[in-house]
C-alpha cells in the first residue's frame, strides 16, 4: 500500500497533468514559465521527486505539443527550454531516449529550416542539438544520419544573429570531435560554407575548419580554391582566419598548389583589372571615391599571406622563389590603383631582400639606386614616396631570381620555374632563347 504522503503526491501530479491537458495556449504558457523558473538546473532524480516519479508523463506532453505546434511557432521558445531542462539534467539518459524515440532530432532540424520561426526559437533548437550531440558518439551519428549537417550549415549561412551563429559553431565543433564515421561529412559541410554571403558564418567556418583539419589530417581538393577566394573579402576578421588556415594547410599535400595560387594572385588578369577602365574613361571629369576591386583586395591579402608564410618557414620562402614571387611582388608594388597592395607587397619583398642576397642584387638592379634606397629606408611607406615613373618601373619589372638560382635549367625547382599566370606563353620563347645564349 502507498503511504498518505505518496497518495498526496500522485494526486498532485494527476491534477497538474489534467490542468495541462485542459489548458489553452495562454494558460500553458504560464505553466511553462513556472516550470522553467522552478526546475532550472535540477538533476533527473530531483525532477522525478518533483513529479512523483512521473516526470516522463510531462515530457511526453511537451514533445507532443512541440510536434503539433512547431510549424506555427506557438510558445516555441518556452517548450524548447522546458524540454532542455529534462535533456540537460544530470542522469537524464532516459529522458533523452524518450525524446529521440518520438523523432525529436528531426523536429529540431526542421525548425531550423522554417522561415516563419523566430531566430530566438531556432537558437533554442540549436542548444538542444548541442545537448544531444554532447551525450555521446551514437547521438552525433544520429544527427548526421538525419541530414543534420546540411540543415545546420544552411542555417549558419542564413542566420542574421551573430550570437546564434556562435551557438551553431559550438554544435559543429562538437560534431567533428569523437565522430569518426561522419567527421568527413562535417569537414565537407564547412568547406561548402566558405562561399556564403555571411562574413560571420565565413569566419566561424574557417575557425572550425582549422580544428577539423587537424583531426582529419587529409585535405579536400576544393579547399584551396575556396580559401583563396576568401582573400577577396573586405572583412579583416575573415581575412585573418583565412590566412591562419592557409598557414595550417602548407603542412599538407596541397602546399604546392596553395603557394602557386598565392603567387598567381599577385598579378591579376587583364580581364579583372580592365573593369576600372570604363569608369575612368566615362567619368574623367568627376572625382569619385569607389570601393577597391575585390581582385585588388585579394592581391593585397595574398601579398600579406606570402609574407606570413615566408617568415614562418624559410623553406617555403625558397619554394616561392622558384615561382618568381619576387617578380610578382614587385609588379604588385606598382599597382597605383590600390595602395594596400603596394604596402603589403613592399613589406613582404623587404623580408626576401633581407633574407636572400641573390634577391637583394636583382631587386637593386631592377629598381635603380634611387628607388632602392627609398625602399630600404621604409618599405611600408614606399608607395607614398615614389612617383608614377618609378611605379611603372616596378609594374614592368623583368626580375627572374629563379633563373639566377638555376642558370643552366629553367625546369629546376620543386614545381619548375613559374613564368607568371598571364604572360607565360608570350615570354617562354624569349626565356628559352636567352638560356640557349647563356649556354653558348
Amino acid at each position: 500500500m502507498t503511504s498518505v504522503k505518496e497518495q498526496v503526491a500522485i494526486s498532485r501530479l494527476l491534477s497538474f497533468l489534467q490542468d495541462w491537458d485542459n489548458a489553452g495556449r495562454v494558460t500553458r504558457s504560464h505553466i511553462l514559465d513556472s516550470f522553467i523558473e522552478t526546475n532550472q538546473g535540477r538533476t533527473a532524480p530531483e525532477l522525478e521527486q518533483e513529479f512523483s516519479q512521473g516526470a516522463s508523463l510531462f515530457l511526453v506532453r511537451l514533445t507532443t505539443w512541440l510536434r503539433l505546434t512547431y510549424m506555427i511557432g506557438s510558445c516555441l521558445d518556452k517548450i524548447l527550454r522546458s524540454i532542455g531542462i529534462f535533456l540537460s539534467a544530470v542522469s537524464s539518459n532516459r529522458y533523452l531516449v524518450e525524446f529521440l524515440e518520438v523523432g525529436g532530432v528531426l523536429t529540431l532540424l526542421e525548425i531550423l529550416g522554417l522561415e516563419k520561426i523566430k531566430e530566438e526559437d531556432k537558437k533554442e533548437s540549436i542548444k538542444l542539438l548541442q545537448v544531444i550531440a554532447n551525450s555521446g558518439r551514437k547521438y552525433k551519428e544520429l544527427i548526421c544520419e538525419s541530414y543534420g549537417i546540411r540543415s545546420i550549415a544552411e542555417f549558419l549561412a542564413k542566420s542574421k544573429s551573430e550570437e546564434t551563429q556562435e551557438e551553431v559553431q559550438v554544435l559543429l565543433d562538437s560534431l567533428v570531435h569523437g565522430n569518426p564515421k561522419y567527421q568527413n561529412q562535417v569537414y565537407k559541410g564547412l568547406i561548402a560554407l566558405l562561399p556564403c554571403a555571411s562574413p560571420k558564418a565565413q569566419q566561424l567556418s574557417l575557425q572550425t575548419l582549422r580544428t577539423a583539419q587537424s583531426i582529419i589530417r587529409t585535405t579536400h581538393p576544393s579547399i584551396v580554391d575556396h580559401v583563396l577566394q576568401l582573400l577577396r573579402t573586405m572583412h579583416l576578421e575573415v581575412q585573418y582566419e583565412a590566412i591562419a588556415l592557409i598557414k595550417d594547410l602548407v603542412d599538407y599535400d596541397v602546399c604546392p598548389e596553395l603557394l602557386k595560387g598565392l603567387v598567381e594572385l599577385l598579378i591579376p588578369s587583364f580581364k579583372e583589372t580592365s573593369k576600372l577602365q570604363p569608369k575612368i574613361l566615362s567619368e574623367s571629369s568627376v572625382l569619385q571615391l569607389t570601393a577597391p576591386l575585390p581582385v585588388f583586395l585579394q592581391q593585397a591579402a595574398a601579398a600579406k599571406a606570402i609574407g606570413v608564410l615566408a617568415r614562418s618557414n624559410t623553406s617555403l620562402a625558397e619554394e616561392m622563389l622558384h615561382l618568381r614571387v619576387v617578380h610578382s611582388l614587385m609588379t604588385a608594388m606598382g599597382n597605383t590603383d590600390h595602395s594596400n597592395s603596394q604596402r603589403q607587397a613592399s613589406l613582404t619583398l623587404e623580408y626576401f631582400v633581407q633574407t636572400f642576397p641573390v634577391v637583394e642584387d636583382h631587386v637593386r638592379k631592377s629598381m635603380g639606386e634611387e628607388l632602392y634606397q627609398l625602399f630600404l629606408s621604409n618599405a611600408g611607406d614606399l608607395y607614398m614616396k615614389m612617383n608614377s615613373i618609378q611605379a611603372d618601373i616596378l609594374a614592368a619589372n623583368k626580375v627572374n631570381v629563379a633563373r639566377a638560382l638555376y642558370p643552366g635549367d629553367l625546369s629546376s625547382g620543386i614545381t619548375g620555374v613559374y613564368l607568371g599566370p598571364r604572360d607565360q606563353e608570350a615570354r617562354l620563347p624569349q626565356f628559352q632563347q636567352e638560356n640557349m645564349e647563356g649556354k653558348e
